[in-house]
């Protein structure tokens, strides 16, 4: 094994810390927010810090890698992609840290109607799937499992899209409870973002692997 081979190792081993990190933070937050914990929504923002501090380290290590080996062909494009996945990642964190705070911000538990009406916890856990699949497909290199993303995402889009009219209605119908509302439909407009993160991490995995580059293709397209 060389020392470039060493190298990328570790820096695959530190983006999966990184990426285990960030799937933590996201099964809190759907804790915190479905039964109202506080405590466990200030842990999510206490642990965006260490989200941050992955992320310059991720970002030293690939310009190190850079200026003393010059990765070329397939190692070139793992470096690029953990460059694109780190940020990626950040910025899943700072989503996470933004449902907690909405979580903090509210005053009583979220209606159980509501929840159920715009199936927000459906979409938690289709967006929390997504991640975990997502770094199973870059741990085992897996394109297959990478393009299930894909499809997983076209039900977090349809929830997304039927949020607004759910909420106008029960907030026609609930007027007392508009705030807690529209924190809801903040928290479903973050996790929709979520899943994009995801599945530009997916588009990542299959470029690295297959020196395919799916961005602006259609859900087709990269299914296939």
């Amino acid at each position: 094994m060389t020392h470039l081979d060493v190298e990328l190792q570790h820096l695959k081993a530190e983006t999966i810390k990184m990426w285990t990190l960030v799937n933590l933070q996201l099964n809190k937050g759907k804790e915190s927010l479905i039964k109202l914990d506080k405590d466990l929504a200030r842990e999510v923002i206490l642990s965006e810090r260490r989200v941050n501090a992955y992320e310059l380290k991720l970002d030293r290590d690939c310009e190190n890698l850079f200026a003393l080996f010059n990765p070329v062909a397939v190692d070139l494009r793992f470096v690029l992609a953990v460059l694109k996945i780190n940020n990626n990642l950040e910025r899943t964190g700072d989503i996470v840290e933004g449902i907690a705070k909405f979580v903090l911000n509210v005053d009583h538990t979220f209606d159980k109607q509501v929840l159920e009406l715009t199936r927000v916890v459906e979409m938690y856990l289709a967006t929390n799937n997504m991640m975990e699949v997502v770094l199973e497909a870059f741990d085992k290199e897996d394109t297959t499992l990478a393009r299930q993303v894909f499809k997983q995402d076209e039900l977090v889009d349809e929830i997304n899209i039927n949020a607004n009219k759910i909420i106008a209605d029960y907030i026609r119908a609930n007027p007392d409870k508009i705030e807690g509302a529209l924190y809801l439909l903040s928290i479903i407009r973050k996790l929709e973002r979520v899943g994009d993160q995801a599945k530009n991490m997916a588009e990542e995995i299959i470029f690295y692997i297959e020196a395919k580059v799916l961005k602006h293709r259609s859900k087709t397209e990269k299914s296939k």
